[in-house]
């Protein structure tokens, strides 16, 4: 890969960096030294001059998250929530649409659960049709099944971008394209893509996009986006408000907001939001394109030593595959690998099939092992990565 990427830079922005081998961003990344200090800074002021009087002096760095936002998504200030988590921005979004019996919504098979849980939810309320559109021979939603299945009744498009159970990188563009062609709202998860790749959501063609601050973003926990279209956000009925998404005008009456702090509540986590920003603010300063294509070249080698490996099995699909590396071994479960890994100070997660229950049951999986890369590890902590694996398959 070109040598242009600042590693040194990343690293010694990160402290832990040489305390442990950390695969584990797709559950939350490890944050640099400016976002770790913007946290700790801002809850030691609220600490020596109360909540409210340091919200009310921060005023300018918590509003930095929404210009941040706008820049990293490539939309305006307006369209964006600050939301606890993907979670919660997804829903809601997703509960602001209106369905009526007969309606359907087009999905991915590698959907992820709490959004599928959604739609079965809206399915058993209103008389939803969910439908899981199926994969092409890549392992990933298939284009032409997706235009085939396009009717009147189809009422939302809603897609997770990267699952969270694999390197799978779902087409998004493609989606887009699809979707604004027959005048169908899109609704793109993009908790496991922004911060790890460009998401430009005009290009995407998306109308609503969710993402959380912990994982790829390098942000805290606690923290999360909101992206909906201007047009779209006023047609969607949040399912909770409070007087910051709406005021009260009247005993009896109450006007909503127009733009998407519509979403959002009073009362939020202002340490993380003002940490948010410095967040996407930090990895701006890379480039997307650039932390992307570092992340792809750690994940293409990490297979590559992986596949060599007798008794391993990788598990990602896709055409493109991203900086999340998914794995079985013959030898051991994956809860026994991830606790011998952590044991060697190398952090893994593994993957349940709760959390992509409809792609795990059509591909017999049940749980896999999940390292997942970022652009401040190395080539040398993948080979400590495959020579520890290797010892512990081995000592089984």
């Amino acid at each position: 890969m070109p040598q242009t990427f600042d590693i040194d830079r990343a690293r010694k922005d990160t402290r832990a960096c040489n305390d442990i081998v950390h695969f584990n961003n797709a559950g939350a990344a490890l944050m640099p030294i400016p976002v770790a200090d913007a946290l700790h800074d801002y809850l030691r002021k609220e600490e020596h001059h109360g909540g409210y009087e340091t919200s009310d002096s921060e005023i300018e760095t918590l509003n930095n998250v929404y210009q941040a936002s706008a820049t990293l998504l490539n939309c305006h200030p307006d369209e964006i929530a600050f939301v606890e988590n993907a979670t919660r921005a997804w829903q809601m979004a997703f509960y602001g649409f209106k369905f009526s019996p007969g309606d359907k919504i087009l999905t991915s098979v590698a959907e992820y659960g709490s959004n599928v849980v959604a739609y079965n939810h809206q399915a058993q309320r209103y008389g939803v049709e969910v439908v899981f559109v199926p994969n092409d021979e890549y392992g990933q939603l298939d284009i032409n099944a997706l235009k085939n299945l396009i009717d009147d009744r189809v009422k939302l498009i809603s897609v997770t971008h990267i699952p969270t159970g694999g390197g799978l990188v779902n087409p998004a563009q493609a989606i887009g394209r699809i979707a604004r062609q027959a005048k169908i709202p899109f609704l793109l998860d993009t908790c496991q893509s922004v911060g790890q790749m460009p998401v430009d959501v005009a290009a995407f063609g998306c109308d609503i996009a969710c993402g959380t601050g912990r994982k790829f973003l390098r942000g805290p926990r606690g923290t999360g986006l909101l992206y909906v279209r201007k047009g779209l956000i006023e047609t969607l009925d949040p399912p909770i408000l409070d007087q910051h998404a709406a005021a009260l005008v009247s005993p009896n009456s109450y006007q909503i907001r127009p733009d998407a702090k519509r979403f959002e509540g009073w009362e939020q986590f202002f340490a993380g939001k003002a940490a948010l920003g410095v967040a996407i603010d930090y990895a701006m300063s890379y480039g997307l394109d650039a932390i992307q294509t570092r992340i792809y070249h750690l994940a293409d080698l990490l297979r590559a030593k992986l596949s060599a490996i007798d008794g391993l099995q990788l598990t990602d699909e896709g055409q493109e595959q991203c900086g999340i590396v998914t794995f079985t071994a013959e030898q051991l479960s994956p809860p026994q690998i991830k606790q011998k890994l952590s044991e060697q100070r190398i952090n893994v997660s593994t993957s349940k099939g709760s959390g992509s229950l409809v792609s795990f049951e059509q591909r017999g999986l049940t749980e896999v092992v999940r390292a997942s890369l970022h652009y401040y590890n190395t080539e040398q902590e993948i080979d400590y990565f495959i020579q520890t694996l290797q010892k512990i398959i081995t000592q089984k």
